[in-house]
């Protein structure tokens, strides 16, 4: 007897549904794609029992005709590729031709549709789980698609027993939807569960709306936290939502990220964002955002994972540098800003995604300053309020900017009558100086609260940078060159990257199959541990195209330096040495968080004093 025999049909399609069909949500990310492939503006999501029991979706797109609803049923069959052209830039969320087939062969699948625009006729096809056999017969439906599918894994009962509860499959569920809700501003998305309202999210036709979708999908406070970003360079185009880092999350809860309209989980980007937030974030801490990444689909490869939400660049490298230059440069710009405070998200549904106690506490008091926020790109003004910022430094000895940043500006204080104009800068006059650590102001909205070793510390540390920068890399021969024992591969990869090596100050090269030696580091990078230093960023590269180790060495020592070099609690400040510190706090990038990623300033307007002291009630 034969050794090697054909699967069975069945066999076959249940084989696949364990790639495809992981749990109810499974079921649900691949009816959506399928909806929004065929131009729908209007998705209507009915679940039951977490969707185990039932999972219908209707739509209003294109439909399918009588002759097609057979073959869409069947493994392999798709109107979404034809040829290896279309494969190599799908263009569409779905192609594989296999979900539909993978799903009725572990459930019970009816779908209903009709082509026509101007007929109610229409067709219903059935296929469960066992049989395999389609049958279809006429119905009335408007034009569009409606699938139902019905008691998943009712013949795989052991798949079924790894479901959880209720309450938990719907949470996948939902997460779908919001997902793919923030995928498509364009269409509507209703979802119901168990016959009771969930999300009645209408198409957006402006940003305000959009905004209004994102603050009741992540929550008012996410939003209200936002900065806008648009950057377009060479054809690809990045534009979405970063939460400031003081809206820091505990987890990686409210991460976006859609490559077009797609949604990904992709550790090349997620690795380019958290370099873009590593010098503003408390450590432990992680950045919320909703971003979309539009590009050729040429230069992209969606069909690297059954799921597809994986994907791959041709030049990685490419996009990981304008992923981080289009954000590090957006934060860095963030300034405390005189604009009104941002729009208050009102929730119609319940709350989507709760807010992170510590953002909702300690850390969000600058949101409520006005930072330039939601509603354009960020951008860094050199004036404040028509007052003069101190220049920073450049050229010369690190010392000497070390000194400067320990002598304060002797700045005469504001006369009252530019206090009592409307040309009050955004962190206002200094009024006192509270048991030697905090600066009180009074700006136009209220109270400002500076905490002014942290305030300085960053001054400090963003100059000496500078400083650094001007001077570009300096090297230094090694007086005996190290060996470093690596495995072929990474002796490649460091011949490949010797030039980035070389620009980030080391001298590297190859000494045999399995060795390298080092013959230059960087100056300021003497005392740390080059082998393992020399390592990581080969790992870096080898993974990411990029490396930012040498600069993190680099900015802990600078940091460090900084630290020591501030002006410490305790120390008494004249009236004009708080404003000079405060005008150059407005100056500085990257001013509203310390170089430990904790807030440098907090504020309270009128208003919340007001509800504080209970006036006016």
């Amino acid at each position: 007897m034969s050794k090697i025999r054909l699967l069975s049909p069945r066999l076959a399609n249940q084989i696949a549904a364990g790639e495809v069909v992981e749990r109810p949500a499974s079921v649900l990310k691949e009816l959506l794609e399928n909806a929004l492939d065929a131009g729908a503006t209007k998705v209507e999501i009915d679940v039951e029992e977490g969707g185990v029991q039932q999972i219908r979706v209707r739509d209003d797109g294109i439909g399918i005709g009588q002759d097609d609803l057979p073959l869409a049923l069947s493994r392999h069959a798709t109107s979404k590729i034809y040829t290896l052209d279309d494969l190599e830039g799908v263009a569409t969320l779905g192609f594989r031709g296999e979900a539909l087939a993978s799903i009725s062969s572990v459930a019970r699948l009816t779908m209903t549709s009709n082509d026509s625009e101007s007929s109610m006729q229409g067709w219903s096809a059935f296929s469960e789980g066992r049989e395999m056999e389609v049958q279809i017969q006429p119905v009335a439906h408007p034009r569009g698609t409606t699938v139902e599918v019905r008691d998943l894994f009712f013949n795989t009962p052991a798949r079924r027993k790894f479901l959880r509860t209720e309450k938990t499959e719907f949470n996948h569920l939902e997460e779908v939807v919001k997902r793919q809700a923030l995928s498509r501003f364009d269409v509507s998305f209703y979802l119901r569960h168990n016959q009771r309202g969930i999300h009645a999210l209408r198409a957006c036709k402006s940003q305000a709306e959009m905004e209004r979708r994102i603050a009741s999908v992540c929550g008012p406070a996410f939003m209200e936290s936002a900065l806008f970003v648009e950057h377009e360079v060479n054809g690809i185009k990045l534009w979405g939502w970063i939460a400031l880092p003081t809206f820091s999350r505990s987890q990686a809860d409210l991460q976006h990220f859609f490559v077009n309209g797609r949604v990904v989980r992709d550790k090349l980007v997620s690795h380019a964002i958290r370099q873009a937030y590593a010098d503003v974030l408390f450590h432990g801490r992680h950045p919320a955002y909703v971003l979309y990444l539009e590009l050729d689909p040429n230069i992209v490869d969606v069909n690297v994972h059954p799921t597809k939400h994986e994907v791959r660049f041709r030049d990685g490298r490419t996009v990981h540098n304008f992923l981080f230059s289009s954000l590090h440069r957006v934060l860095a710009d963030v300034r405390p800003g005189d604009n009104p405070a941002p729009t208050q998200y009102v929730q119609q549904m319940p709350a989507a995604v709760p807010a992170d106690p510590l953002a909702r506490g300690e850390f969000q008091g600058q949101a409520s300053m006005g930072l330039q926020s939601h509603g354009a790109a960020v951008a860094a003004p050199a004036m404040f309020g028509g007052y003069s910022l101190s220049p920073a430094p450049s050229g010369g000895d690190i010392s000497d900017h070390m000194q400067a940043s320990r002598d304060f500006y002797q700045a005469p204080a504001p006369s009252l009558e530019a206090q009592g104009s409307e040309e009050v800068p955004p962190l206002g006059f200094a009024i006192a100086q509270l048991k030697g650590i905090y600066i009180l102001a009074e700006n136009a909205q209220g109270l400002v609260v500076v905490d002014m070793h942290a305030a300085h510390e960053r001054i400090t540390y963003e100059r000496l940078k500078l400083a650094v920068d001007g001077e570009g890399i300096r090297t230094q021969p090694l007086l005996v060159p190290q060996s470093m024992a690596l495995s072929a591969k990474e002796v490649d990869g460091a011949e490949q990257f010797a030039e980035e090596f070389a620009k980030l100050g080391f001298g590297i090269e190859a000494a045999g199959e399995e060795s390298v030696l080092i013959r230059h580091i960087p100056v300021n990078l003497a005392q740390a541990d080059v082998l393992q230093l020399v390592r990581d960023v080969l790992a870096d590269f080898l993974t990411y195209g990029t490396s930012d180790r040498v600069q993190q060495q680099r900015n802990e020592i600078l940091a460090t330096m900084a630290c020591h070099g501030s002006v410490r609690a305790n120390r008494r400040l004249t009236i004009p040495e708080m404003n000079a510190l405060l005008r150059d706090m407005e100056a500085t990038e990257r001013s509203g968080q310390c170089n430990h990623g904790r807030p440098t300033w907090t504020a309270m307007s009128m208003a919340e004093l007001d509800k504080l002291f209970l006036r006016g009630q």
